[in-house]
């Protein structure tokens, strides 16, 4: 089993992915600003600590095989402070809850660039893809960055869905969707059978 640090883990997928990590057994220390947020359970340590600063952040990660980030972009922690901590930590592997908005509707046209994106999440989506861009410059270090479908909200655990690779995944009547709980299952998937390294990966229904 993973020792595996969760970022925002108080959050709708960061509380979901640690879950998901608890159920199968994982230790993991949840690291958020106000970790009183999360319920206390066996195999989980919580931390207060802001994560946005590599010298806070590297200490908490050490021992560690996995950080995941599930913070947001636009406020949250970004790609240098991240590789940084966990570079002076000796963390291994970096996963990545990412945003749709990267992902490709036609080849070279990404989701954020198509005139029916919602402003209201432009800042967060470019973030993010900045993010992303960050990551793939990074060398010696192994990464994942796991693209959600376009409608991404708390819903059921199926097990059951598809994943892809850097284009946004429709079902048959053109919907894009992932339950919060079925990304998290995705993501343990592959923190324990990395199929994906120094990649993005996307993953729907």
């Amino acid at each position: 089993m993973s020792k595996v640090a969760v970022l925002g883990i108080t959050g709708n997928a960061g509380s979901r992915i640690a879950n998901e990590l608890l159920a199968r057994g994982h230790s993991v220390t949840g690291i958020a600003r106000d970790p009183s947020k999360a319920p206390a359970r066996a195999g989980l340590r919580l931390v207060a600590a802001d994560a946005t600063q590599a010298a806070t952040l590297a200490p908490l990660l050490q021992g560690h095989d996995v950080v995941v980030s599930a913070t947001r972009f636009v406020g949250g922690i970004d790609a240098a402070t991240l590789v940084a901590a966990a570079r002076q930590a000796g963390v291994p592997r970096i996963a990545v809850v990412g945003g749709a908005g990267s992902l490709e509707v036609a080849p070279g046209v990404a989701l954020i660039d198509t005139p029916q994106f919602p402003e209201a999440y432009k800042a967060e989506a470019g973030a993010g893809r900045v993010f992303l861009q960050a990551l793939r410059d990074v060398q010696g270090l192994d990464w994942t960055f796991l693209s959600p479908s376009a409608l991404f909200a708390p819903g059921e655990r199926t097990g059951q869905f598809r994943l892809g690779g850097d284009q946004l995944l429709v079902d048959a009547q053109g919907n894009s969707h992932v339950s919060m709980e079925d990304f998290a299952v995705a993501l343990v998937d592959e923190i324990e059978q990395p199929r994906h390294p120094r990649q993005r990966f996307t993953v729907g229904y």
